[in-house]
């Protein structure tokens, strides 16, 4: 594929750290790069406390563990969103509660969040879909006045702020994912932060067995979560330049909504006092069948293209007899365009071009 949906850019420093790593033969759970990492990654988003897992999904099923979360628990969870935000949730035997969402900003619909918690209610998961900030103000506020948790997936988000504060530092606890097509990578990874000590620290014992200060003593039944010092390495190298990045994906993101303005399409609004990471570059057509033929048309020059996700609610194990009409219209609109640090600006323009080609004969 001439143009895939995302790769990651790869810095002279990840070389650097990685080959150190390996002549150091520290190449597993222990080593310095994991603390280098952690340190730099809580320094970047002013949080207290930061603690790296082996992937996202890691990352949030540890905040809920942490949280105390279990049977006979409900989080309140968008529909419209990847679906380890949902299946963490039944990891830990709690039941999601489907939200819809807001058809500018595609996140979960805020004014539906109250007549949706009950007696059983221990959470709220705030989903930033593509990077985009949810409206933390209202969810914050929600939280503190229902006496229930904020869990932040910035799995998508980071870099994104909201009232000039970065995601993932609203909540009591939040989680980051690292996989390949994120805005900072280490191959696969995650990371949980939070300013509440003990929260961090449940996590740092839960994704290591359990484990308590006395070696091989375990007082209840841990994970095996932990990053690889390799991983923090390259996650260390990236940290690094991620102003570099989003600076990059932000331009990129800008030129495409330039190129197209003359399209039938819709780009995902921002919230309001929100400023985005561009995540992706996600766009919606006038109907489904648009979307499809939109997306074969791109693929046949070369551009890949990824619809965006179904909702959870549609899933056979979840199979929820609740209406989501938001969601689901957005799901079957919706699209994801190439956006990676080193698309140039021509190879843009060259994309849009192949957009603008197809509306003109449709």
């Amino acid at each position: 594929m001439q143009y895939p949906i995302y790769k990651p850019k790869i810095f002279p420093n990840t070389q650097k750290y990685v080959n150190d790593c390996l002549n150091t033969t520290w190449i597993s759970s222990k080593g310095s790069y994991i603390k280098k990492f952690e340190t730099s990654f809580a320094n970047y988003l002013s949080v207290n406390y930061a603690t790296s897992v082996n992937n996202g999904t890691a990352a949030l099923h540890i905040c809920l563990c942490a949280l105390g979360i279990g049977e006979g628990d409900e989080v309140i969870v968008p529909t419209f969103t990847y679906i380890a935000s949902v299946n963490t949730i039944k990891y830990v035997g709690a039941e999601p509660v489907f939200v819809d969402s807001d058809i500018d900003t595609w996140n979960l619909d805020t004014t539906l969040l109250d007549g949706l918690i009950t007696k059983k209610t221990k959470a709220i998961m705030a989903v930033h879909l593509y990077g985009n900030p949810c409206n933390m103000h209202a969810i914050r506020g929600l939280c503190d006045k229902r006496g229930i948790f904020l869990i932040e997936d910035v799995a998508e988000g980071l870099g994104s702020t909201y009232e000039n504060q970065f995601l993932g530092t609203f909540g009591d606890v939040a989680s980051f994912s690292f996989f390949g097509n994120k805005t900072i990578t280490t191959g696969e990874g995650g990371m949980v932060v939070s300013n509440n000590k003990e929260i961090i620290d449940k996590v740092a014992s839960l994704k290591n067995q359990g484990s308590t200060e006395n070696k091989y003593w375990y007082e209840e039944v841990g994970y095996n979560y932990r990053m690889t010092n390799i991983c923090a390495a390259i996650g260390l190298s990236q940290i690094e330049q991620v102003e570099l990045i989003l600076n990059r994906k932000k331009e990129i993101a800008e030129l495409y909504q330039k190129e197209l303005k003359e399209c039938p399409l819709d780009f995902q609004n921002t919230q309001l006092n929100g400023v985005t990471s561009y995540w992706l570059v996600s766009i919606l057509t006038k109907d489904k069948n648009v979307r499809d033929d939109l997306s074969n048309f791109l693929n046949k020059s070369g551009v890949e293209t990824r619809p965006l996700f179904y909702p959870a609610h549609t899933m056979p194990m979840f199979n929820s007899d609740g209406s989501f009409p938001v969601a689901q219209n957005l799901s079957d609109r919706g699209m994801n365009l190439p956006s990676f640090p080193d698309l140039s600006n021509k190879d843009v323009v060259k994309i849009s071009a192949c957009i603008n080609e197809f509306f003109s004969f449709n």
